[in-house]
């Protein structure tokens, strides 16, 4: 055809051309399978961010214990519980949460319940003492409620009190309780350091690149590390009941 001009390739150069573009569209197929884990980890460590103290949700008006659970006086009497922020970004996704039952009576820093991420689980003490008149059923069908927001959607249960103003007299409120929050992220921050000082190279679990904490930095942790954040963090020096009867999802 008038115009045209036909080249065969095999005489010239192109066989060339041919053998390179076949090598780049194998090896860079292979060579993303091999980098997909590093980027994976990359990503959602950069949409998990930092562990710091702008990431902490304190609403004014509740009243938190140095355990990290808070209560709130409804109109009805009762006292709406639950556990606070700090906690819920440090322990991160939870798959189980199991509290006492409505109708049980619970004292002040007696066992109220215990979260459970994959076997690695967090007793949670009660900030007060009354009866149980109702607990979350939509938390416990739905742990995920916890993350997402845990004094809306994510609290725990109802306690009708009976020592209100003695037992909450000495928790943090609005302004002590963001202090309070502040000196316990920079405690974690100590915590965390010697627990990676003896974690034997899985530090790149729970930091980042310039050595801050991401958040949610217990999920990525063993259930040993587990049980020491609850002895520094959570503990009560209390009897703690059999977990038969407790309500779960």
């Amino acid at each position: 055809m008038e115009g045209f001009t036909y080249t065969n390739i095999f005489e010239t150069k192109g066989i060339e051309y041919l053998a390179i573009i076949t090598f780049f569209l194998v090896l860079i197929p292979f060579w993303m399978l091999l980098s997909r884990p590093v980027k994976i980890r990359s990503a959602v460590r950069k949409a998990m961010g930092t562990l710091n103290f702008g990431s902490f949700h304190l609403p004014q008006g509740l009243f938190f214990s140095r355990h990290h659970s808070w209560t709130y006086l409804e109109k009805s009497g009762l006292a709406k519980v639950g556990i606070d922020d700090f906690l819920v970004k440090v322990i991160g996704e939870v798959n189980m949460i199991r509290m006492k039952n409505p109708g049980e009576r619970v004292q002040k820093g007696e066992l109220l319940g215990l979260i459970d991420q994959g076997g690695k689980k967090l007793n949670i003490y009660s900030p007060v003492t009354g009866e149980i008149r109702d607990i979350n059923a939509m938390l416990t069908s739905n742990p995920a409620l916890l993350l997402e927001d845990p004094y809306e959607k994510g609290w725990f249960c109802r306690i009708k009190p009976e020592k209100w103003v003695a037992e909450t007299n000495g928790y943090y409120f609005a302004e002590s309780a963001l202090e309070w929050v502040e000196q316990e992220l920079a405690r974690f921050r100590d915590f965390m350091a010697g627990v990676l000082s003896k974690s034997n190279g899985n530090s790149h679990l729970v930091l980042q690149d310039g050595g801050e904490l991401i958040a949610e930095p217990l999920q990525m942790l063993s259930g040993e590390i587990w049980q020491a954040f609850q002895d520094e963090f959570i503990e009560e020096k209390v009897t703690t009941p059999e977990f038969e009867g407790f309500s779960e999802s």
